[in-house]
């Protein structure tokens, strides 16, 4: 495989583990606006610390998840 094609595989595996990831968030959170699907979406991949540092309007769906 090229370095490009490399690159283009892990690229597509990046995309399909986001969406997996973003599906099981609006599974279990039907009702959740699209910005709460990116909050719990960076509570996941970023952890709590770095969510309320760069989404401090989301402290009270940050309480919640802890």
């Amino acid at each position: 495989m090229s370095p490009a094609e490399k690159l283009e595989l892990v690229s597509g595996l990046t995309r399909a583990a986001r969406d997996f990831c973003l599906a099981g968030i609006r599974l279990r959170h039907p009702g959740a606006s699209d910005d709460e699907v990116r909050i719990r979406f960076a509570l996941i991949t970023l952890g709590s610390e770095l969510t309320a540092k760069a989404y401090p309007e989301a402290a009270g769906l940050l309480e919640q998840a802890s």
